[in-house]
This record gives structure tokens, C-alpha cells and sequence, in this order.
């Protein structure tokens, strides 16, 4: 190892303990702080240096000596009856130790995003209680099924094809549940922390984020009862159905990095219109007011079955009609699944693009196609479900997209 690359290890190292020491010198902590931190952490890299030369027990030997201290500063707490409660501390310095040793053999930008972590979640103490105090016990239930959905099933599925066409594979279908999952879920705990007065833009946006559909049917229900919170419903409505262009780019993202360039053209001119949309509907309603629908678990382990079984029979659909009828086969295809969600749609096309078996130009007609056939089904909950002032108002705005819609297919 050269001289100068061992001193900038050491000096990182120097600057981790610092920073960490400097949190828990701020928190008060009797048991170390800004002196003690930098040293366990240059402790760490010595011990890592020495392992180079005289074997990996050194850093065994390190940690016995360590954890040693930490005790015999523990009980000289207890002595003067100033102990903490709870091991933060302690597991903050066995950690920097061991983030020490690995800046000497391991790759340096993880030990530092780790350090970086540390001191992160050592200052942020406060905000973190707070906002587990705020969760009940269906948002941890909701936190705790997503676990069982993505750590726990995901990794056991085979990751083989099954069945013609060679489309269906379980991890990668689970895979596409968990994306989804986890995108909902995301929204759905920031609206927990908001709550239902989350205001017309982020109603909106948590809407669009969660479910755009179910946040549709939701709101046109209320207005059905209150034909005054009409002004209200159509906005979060529109900006809910401008967010499904957002969330579809980010799938793709996440599924087929090098489709996105292409699809994302015509589904940001979609957004953009959206957006327009639900501004015009804002500038002359911005008085409106009102409370965001409940929202309910996204995490379910039932609706992800349910979502899974979509995605794998919408991929299996769009592969068969593909090699039977060709391409246009594929929008009818689109236009059903479309009908109920334009994640599966979006997914499935999404990974057939990403293993070349259709062009990424087909792509994003079929994603689009879609989504036009969503807003007709959400037109449709309205006029059965909500008031004939809200239908009028997204009918009017629907229509100009559509319009643009069908312009971005034909003339593309």
C-alpha cells in the first residue's frame, strides 16, 4: 500500500470518528464524544493495517479490547448513576471501529456512506421517534407485510422461465410486486404523516402515487353526497392522473433503463398536458378545500397475489398475441388491461422491450394506449359514481388529452 494512499485512509478515518464524535459530544454522551470517536475509528484502521501483516485475528483482538473499554465505561457509569438507557453509544463505536478496519482493505465509498449513516441516524434521534410514534398499527402492519413481500418471498422464488413463450419467471414477477408495492407504500406513509389534510396538491400527488384509480372513485363518491367539494375532486383528480405519467417513467426506469429515453417523449407531453390541466382547474377553484379520502393498506399480501397473477396473465397475453396476431393484436391487449391498471401493462411491455421481443417504439405506444383506456374507465366511475359537475369539469379536461393522446399515436 502506497504512503500517501494509507495516509488519506487514515485521514478519512480521522474524519468519520469526527464527525460522529461531534453528534454525540452535541447529544451530551458521558460515555464518548468528539475526542473518544476519532480514536476508536483510527483504532479500527491501525487494526485493519496490522491484519495485513500479522493475520485478520489482530482485528479480533482489537474489537475483545474495544468491547472491554465500552464495558468498563459502562460500569463506571452505573458507579456514578448516570448511565443511559439503551446501547446507542456503545454500538456506535463498535461500528466506527469496524468501519475504521474496513477502510484499509475494503473499498473506501462504502465504509464513508456508512460513517455518513451513523452520524445520521444518531442526530436525526428525535425525528425518527417521532415518526414511529405517529405510525398505528396498521401502518407497521403495512411496513411489516412489505417486508414479508420483498425479503422474505422474493429471494426463495425460482428465477426461471415456466410455460410457452418463455415470459414467466416467479422472481422476476415478484419482483415487479414489490416495485409497486413499494411505490405505493411510499406514498401511502407520507399521507399517514400528513394525514387527511394533506391539501389539493399533495392529495393529489399521494394519490396519483397510491392508486390514481381508487383516489378517482373516492373523491367522485363525495361528491355524489356533497356536490360542493366538486371544484375540489376534479382537481386532485387531475393531478392524481398526471402523477400515473410520473410513476409509469419510474417503473420503466427501474425495468428497462435504456427504454426510458424513448418512452419518455410522449409520456412527459402526457404529464405536461395533465399538469396544465390540473393548473387551469386550480387558478380558478384555489379557494377549494377539503379533506383527502382515507387510504388503505397497499401492502396487503392479497392484493399482491392479486397484482402478480395480473402482471404474469397480461405478460403471457401480450407474448401469445404477439407471435399469433403481430403488433396490433397488442392494443387490444392494452386497451383491456388498461381498463384496471397501467402498471401491469406498463411492466410487462417494459420487460418484453428490455429483452428485445418488442421494439421500444411499440413500446411506448402500447403504455400509452393504456393509459388513455385508464382515463376512459375513470370517466366512466365518475359518471357512475360522482356528480354531474365533476364529470363535466374532468370530461372537459379528458377530452384534450385524449385528443393529444391519440395525435401522439397516429402521427408518431
Amino acid at each position: 500500500m502506497e504512503l500517501s494512499y494509507l495516509f488519506q485512509q487514515l485521514g478519512i478515518a480521522l474524519g468519520l470518528g469526527l464527525l460522529v464524535g461531534l453528534q454525540r459530544e452535541s447529544a451530551a454522551s458521558p460515555l464518548g464524544g468528539v475526542r473518544t470517536f476519532p480514536l476508536v475509528t483510527l483504532f479500527g484502521a491501525v487494526c485493519g493495517l496490522l491484519a495485513s501483516f500479522y493475520g485478520g485475528w489482530m482485528i479480533g483482538f482489537g474489537l475483545l479490547a474495544l468491547t472491554g473499554l465500552i464495558a468498563l465505561g459502562k460500569q463506571a457509569e452505573l458507579h456514578k448513576q448516570e448511565a443511559e438507557v439503551g446501547l446507542t453509544t456503545e454500538a456506535a463505536m463498535l461500528l466506527m471501529f469496524a468501519v475504521g478496519a474496513y477502510l484499509i482493505s475494503g473499498q473506501r465509498a462504502i465504509a464513508i456512506a456508512i460513517g455518513g449513516c451513523v452520524a445520521v441516524l444518531l442526530h436525526y434521534k428525535g425525528q425518527l421517534h417521532y415518526a414511529v410514534a405517529h405510525l398505528d398499527e396498521n401502518d407497521l402492519k403495512a411496513i411489516m407485510q412489505f417486508a414479508l413481500i420483498s425479503l422474505v418471498i422474493l429471494p426463495v422464488l425460482p428465477n426461471r422461465t415456466y410455460g410457452p413463450y418463455a415470459v414467466l419467471n416467479p422472481r422476476q414477477i415478484w419482483w415487479m410486486v414489490v416495485l409497486i408495492v413499494g411505490i405505493s407504500l411510499g406514498g401511502y406513509i407520507v399521507y399517514k404523516f400528513f394525514g387527511t389534510q394533506a391539501g389539493i396538491l399533495l392529495g393529489g400527488i399521494l394519490g396519483g402515487m397510491i392508486s390514481s384509480t381508487a383516489t378517482t372513485v373516492s373523491y367522485a363518491k363525495r361528491t355524489r353526497d356533497t356536490p360542493g367539494l366538486a371544484n375540489l375532486a376534479a382537481i386532485v383528480v387531475m393531478i392524481a392522473s398526471a402523477v400515473v405519467y410520473a410513476r409509469l417513467q419510474l417503473e420503466i426506469a427501474t425495468v428497462a433503463p435504456h427504454f426510458l429515453p424513448v418512452a419518455a417523449g410522449p409520456l412527459s407531453a402526457m404529464l405536461l398536458l395533465l399538469a396544465l390541466c390540473s393548473a387551469v382547474l386550480w387558478f380558478w377553484n384555489r379557494r377549494a378545500a377539503g379533506e383527502m379520502p382515507a387510504q388503505e393498506n397497499p401492502s396487503e399480501l392479497k392484493a399482491a397475489l392479486v397484482f402478480g397473477l395480473l402482471y404474469a396473465a397480461i405478460l403471457f397475453a401480450v407474448a401469445a398475441v404477439k407471435q399469433h396476431f403481430g403488433n396490433r393484436g397488442l392494443y387490444v391487449v392494452a386497451v383491456l388491461s388498461g381498463l384496471t391498471d397501467v402498471d401491469a401493462i406498463t411492466l410487462s411491455t417494459a420487460q418484453l422491450v428490455n429483452t428485445a421481443r418488442m421494439s421500444a417504439e411499440e413500446g411506448w405506444k402500447i403504455i400509452l394506449t393504456a393509459t388513455l383506456s385508464n382515463l376512459v374507465f375513470k370517466a366512466g366511475a365518475i359518471a357512475a359514481l360522482g356528480s354531474r359537475a365533476l364529470l363535466v369539469k374532468v370530461a372537459c379536461c379528458y377530452a384534450v388529452v385524449m385528443l393529444a393522446g391519440l395525435l401522439l399515436l397516429f402521427l408518431r
